[in-house]
């Protein structure tokens, strides 16, 4: 009998060992998925960054 419940021991460890490799990955993914967002996100887009000239006679500069 405890051979029998050795073995029990061992393959109830292993899938608990499996349940959290696999829910340490999935949550790792998601991360990275909201990471990549956020990046994205924040990348400031050429058409939003308004470029400067200098007014010739003013000297100063304005948005074109």
């Amino acid at each position: 009998m405890p051979p029998l419940i050795a073995v029990a021991a061992a393959l109830g460890g292993l899938a608990v060992v499996r349940w959290a490799y696999r829910t340490a990955q999935r949550i790792n993914l998601e991360l990275e998925e909201v990471r990549n967002a956020v990046l994205n996100e924040q990348q400031p887009q050429p058409a939003k960054i308004p470029t400067l000239r200098r007014d010739p006679i003013t000297g100063a500069y304005r948005p074109s």
